[in-house]
This record gives structure tokens, sequence and C-alpha cells, in this order.
């Protein structure tokens, strides 16, 4: 018997489409929040559990791998199965890592909370991005490159200030975050799905590096650029502190959480000033900023410790290399994503965030056992910053001798849905 209109099941309400951009966008940055949020806390870990640097270069990394095999696993899923279920089971997860963190009380339990923390931050970007595109392209260019940064620089400052100003300094920031994901979970409930599913989800979950030959040229050119930036990021929060306190002599975990804030809060304004750059010259700001910025670091950690130069230096390197990371890290997704269709997009996404998360966690765990093993802290950092200005000069030897200047020399657009 057909129903009546008066008696039909009442439809779901779902978000508007602002509304669901913006909770994508405040996911993408609590993740990456949560992500930076340990790294003021590594010296109090390493005072209580008396660990070596190469440690915390470990469990930085352990991070980065657990990142990289959930995009390899599940960064295609979303594209089959939809992003709210991707979503959904990130932030549970999520959840769970913080429990982790809340009651860890030795390194394997901190590895752990961090394997789980990357698996589901390796589940979700891919989603995330993409379903942002998906709402709103131009916006979602936007921020796809702004949300990771602001999140990146937020976490790594707020639990340096938690830590150091309020109590339980190995707990509140956590049970702070486990919050935020509680509410964006039922957040998600309630977000309307923005594409269909479509067959291949097993299939899907094989890991492969399949990427649609219109975006090989680009990814040539960009990956280089995303990899350097990355890899910047990971000398800033697994060496960061140890560096930044050699300079400073100061134990406030605070100082510990700047290097980051100082990079990242940069990546987010180049992100903003640059936004309606053309694609060509944002990768050409990246690559110079770069350079400038890790040199100027490079000279005043060589300089000596403890000068109010060196220090001055030190942060100002950080802040211009920053811009150079925001500005490289937008771009290459700008120089990529428009070459491939809308259903591919979740998994070129997530391919261009295994480059990064390579970046991210290969050397810093490298450069944690030179650290010990090798020449100490500050030739490891400037074999380091070394390697990063040889990958950004690579990159500019790519853009230039690419020979199309004319398909790189454009403003945002996306493949037609």
């Amino acid at each position: 018997m057909r129903r009546s209109p008066a008696h039909a099941a009442p439809r779901r309400r779902v978000l508007g489409p602002r509304a669901s951009i913006g909770l994508l966008a405040s996911i993408l940055i609590s993740l990456l929040a949560s992500s930076s949020a340990p790294t003021p806390l590594y010296a109090i870990y390493q005072q209580h559990w008396g660990f070596s640097p190469i440690t915390v270069t470990v469990v930085f990394g352990v991070y980065a791998v657990a990142v990289l095999v959930s995009l390899l696993v599940f960064g295609r899923i979303s594209d089959h199965v939809g992003r709210r279920p991707v979503l959904l089971a990130a932030l549970v997860t999520q959840v769970l890592a913080m429990a982790v963190f809340i009651t860890a009380g030795d390194v394997s339990t901190l590895l752990a909370a961090r394997v789980l923390q990357g698996l589901s931050t390796g589940a979700a970007v891919g989603a995330l991005g993409a379903g942002m595109l998906d709402i709103n392209a131009r916006k979602g260019h936007f921020l796809n490159s702004f949300a990771p940064t602001l999140g990146t620089a937020s976490g790594a400052f707020a639990s340096g200030l938690i830590v150091q100003y309020l109590p339980a300094p190995t707990h509140l920031v956590y049970f702070v975050l486990l919050g935020v994901f509680v509410l964006q979970t039922l957040a998600v409930l309630v977000l309307k799905e923005t594409v269909n599913r479509r067959p291949g989800a097993r299939a899907s979950l094989i890991p492969e590096f399949k990427l649609p030959r219109s975006a090989w040229a680009s990814v040539a050119i960009a990956a280089p650029v995303m990899f350097a930036v990355w890899a910047l990021t990971g000398l800033y929060g697994a060496l960061g502190p140890a560096i930044t306190r050699t300079l400073v002599h100061s134990t406030s975990v605070v100082w510990d959480g700047l290097p980051l804030f100082a990079l990242a809060g940069f990546a987010g304004l180049a992100s903003v000033i640059l936004r309606n750059a053309v694609t060509r010259n944002m990768m050409l700001i990246s690559i110079g900023t770069l350079v400038t910025g890790v040199v100027i670091t490079l000279v005043s950690v060589a300089s000596g410790a403890g000068g109010t130069l060196s220090v001055i230096g030190f942060f100002v390197g950080g802040a211009i290399s920053g811009f150079g990371f925001g500005s490289g890290f937008q771009g290459g997704i700008r120089l990529v994503l428009p070459e491939v269709k809308p259903h591919e997009r979740a998994g070129v996404l997530s391919l261009l965030y295994v480059v990064c998360y390579v970046g991210l966690g290969v050397p810093a765990v490298i450069a944690g056992i030179l650290v010990v093993h090798g020449g100490g802290l500050i030739q490891t950092s400037r074999d380091y910053g070394i390697a990063v200005i040889v990958l950004a000069l690579a990159a500019l030897t790519g853009l230039l001798l690419s020979g199309r200047r004319g398909r790189f020399a454009r403003k945002p657009r996306l493949a037609q849905e």
C-alpha cells in the first residue's frame, strides 16, 4: 500500500554548503593540530622516560609512516563509498588515539597513539580535500592548502601554552582535542554526501601508485617542491625544540613549539596572500623564499648558541621558509588537481600527501640517528638544510626546463564536473 505524503518518513536534516565546507576545513585543521600538539611535550616525555633524541625522531617518523600506509590503503576509498563513512571512521579512530595519549605511560604507548593518529589522518585527508572541492572548487582549492598549515601552527603553539601554564600538562591538551573530535563526529552525521557510491571499493584498498596520465607532467614539477617543504617541516617538528633550547637556553616548553608555529603560521599567511596568484609565479616564489629562509636559518644556527642575533635569525629564517612552504604546498596542489577528473580527486590528492609525508618522516628519522651517531645537532641541521636547498633547486630546474609555461601560467581552476 502506498503511503500518503502525510505519513512519509521525515527527511534527514543536513548541513548546507557553507556549513559543510566549514566543517570539513575544521576537521582538517583539527587533525593537523593534533599531529603537532605532542611537539612541545617531547621534552617532558624525555625527562620522565629518559629516552634519546633518536627516540624523539622515531616517534615523529612513526606517525608519518602510519599516515603513508593509511594513504596508500584508504586514500581512494572515499571515491567509491562516499566521504561521510570514511570521515566517521577516521574521527572515531582519532578519538581513540587521544584516549591512548591521555593514558600513555611509556614510549610504546606513545608510539601506539601516534600510529592510531597517523592512520586516522591518512584516511581522512583525501576525503576531506576532495569533499571541499566537491562543494566549492574555488574555496576548496584555498582551504586544501590553508587548513593544514593553520592546524600545524595552532596545534604546536596552543599545546605549548597549555603545557606551560595550565594543569595536567601531559593530559589537558589531549582532553581538549578529544572533545573537539567528538563534536566533529556528531556534525559529520548530518553532513550531506557529495559523491555517489561507485563499484570497486574493495579493489581500491590494494595499494598502488595510480596517477592519471594527464597529471604526470605537473606532478613531476610539484613533487620535489612538496617533498622539500614537508621535509623542512620535519626538521622544525623533530629537531626544532632541541635547536631552540640550544640557542635560547630556556626550559620553557613554549619555546619548543615556536619554531613550528613560525614556519606553519607564515605558510598559512602565504596561502592567503597568494591565493589568486598565477600558479607558476607561486612555485617560483616558493623556491626563492624556501632557499633564502633555509640559508638564513643555517647561518643563524652555525653562528653560535645563545646570541640574540642567532635566535632572531633562526625564527626569521623559519618565517621566510614557512612562506615558501605555504606557497609551494598550495602551488603544488593547484598545479596537479586541475589535470584530474572529479572522481579521481581523492586518490590523486592522497598520492600528493604520500610525497609530503615521505618528506616529513624519512629525513627526520635519519636526522635523529645522525644527531646521536653522526656530527651532532648543529652539523645534522646543516646537512638537512642543504638537502632541502638541493631539492628546491631541482624543482626549479624542472620548472624552467618544462617548456610548458603557458600551461602553468594560470589562475586556479579545476577539471570540469
